[in-house]
């Protein structure tokens, strides 16, 4: 069979698994790059925030870690702002869905960004744009010592106090995807059909000698627990401890980028925090104790816990998986090491165990 025809065979039966049409299995696979990586012109988007809200914006500093479309705006005539410009194929309904959602936040005073504007979402070029106040502070601690142990603690209250709020219409959504395929936004099963569109997208430049584990690592995606049926909350999406989640201000810590937030099982949100801790027991210890304070999980969801913490790191692992043969590499290791059955599975024992003391 040519390489033509093994795709179209491979788009075939994403199709069949995702439950899309033929030509809307291709676009999946073949659009992912345009879909997930944004750069848009800072001096485009300064002209247009001076034109549209009236500020005097005067430079646009890119900020995230991991996201080229996360800008500082410096402003002489007042304190700056953050202003995210989606991906073109981001709808704005998401862009006002997070918008809502910070609404939301502030009328229950829980400690997030808040908007910049009472318009708050915009249109420049053909990306969505979503403007928030700039926060004064810095990132939480490294976790060296006890003062980076404390984050665990920080994070778990963030989580705690985020799924105990009580929800209206106004954060209807479906959230806990991470958000970063704007095709693949709402509850965790969206990961794992982006996971899968990773994985299918490569399908043709899989090594013979990698076939195995590259079907071993596709089944585990198909065969995760996606959360359904789990009690629901606000969730955040991904709200783990690095910089691009949390900053500390002087007033205390404010969880920040809500495009993944929603409603979905709370228990993906909790076990992402988790699978962070890497499975060392005071940082287990401080992250169930402060969650703990706020919500008492179902005999369920203990039970679930393991398999709803593969969710993320499959998601990245393929994620790792597409980028490394896209760029002519192996698979890294890196690709297994973070759905490690094993590693998981002792992480998970050990949050149960942290629990139920």
């Amino acid at each position: 069979m040519t390489k033509d025809g093994s795709f179209k065979k491979v788009v075939r039966r994403h199709a069949e698994e995702t439950g899309q049409r033929y030509t809307q299995a291709l676009t999946d696979l073949e659009e992912i790059q345009t879909r997930m990586f944004h750069q848009p012109a800072g001096e485009r988007l300064v002209a247009h925030l001076r034109e549209r809200y009236g500020i005097d914006a005067v430079a646009a500093t890119k900020i995230s870690q991991h996201h080229d479309h996360v800008f500082r705006i410096a402003r002489r005539d007042g304190d700056p702002w953050i202003a995210r410009a989606f991906s073109p194929v981001r709808p704005r309904a998401g862009a006002e869905g997070d918008a809502a959602i910070l609404r939301f936040l502030e009328r229950h005073d829980y400690p997030a960004e808040r908007l910049a504007a009472d318009d708050a979402v915009s249109l420049c070029d053909e990306s969505t744009v979503l403007v928030t106040r700039s926060i004064p502070g810095g990132p939480l601690p490294m976790a060296v010592g006890h003062e980076g142990s404390q984050k665990f603690a920080i994070m778990g209250d963030l989580l705690g106090r985020l799924h105990t709020l009580p929800l209206d219409e106004s954060v209807s959504r479906p959230g806990g995807a991470s958000g970063d395929d704007p095709s693949r936004e709402g509850k965790p099963r969206q990961d794992l059909m982006a996971a899968l569109a990773f994985l299918d997208a490569v399908d043709t430049k899989v090594p013979a000698a990698e076939r195995e584990r590259f079907e071993s690592l596709r089944e585990l995606v198909c065969s995760a627990d996606d959360g359904e049926g789990l009690p629901e909350a606000l969730v955040h999406g991904n709200l783990l401890h690095a910089p691009d989640h949390v900053i500390v201000s002087e007033h205390g810590p404010v969880a920040i980028n809500w495009r993944a937030a929603g409603r979905g099982p709370r228990l993906a949100d909790f076990a992402w925090l988790m699978w962070g801790t890497w499975g060392k027991e005071d940082w287990i210890n401080l992250a169930v104790g402060a969650y703990r304070r706020h919500v008492a999980l179902t005999v369920e969801e203990l039970e679930r816990l393991d398999a709803v913490m593969r969710i993320r790191p499959l998601y990245l692992g393929c994620f790792s998986y597409r980028r490394d043969l896209v760029n002519g590499r192996p698979p890294s290791r890196e690709v297994w090491g973070f759905a490690n059955p094993k590693h998981i599975g002792a992480i998970a024992s050990a949050t149960r165990a942290a629990y139920r003391k």
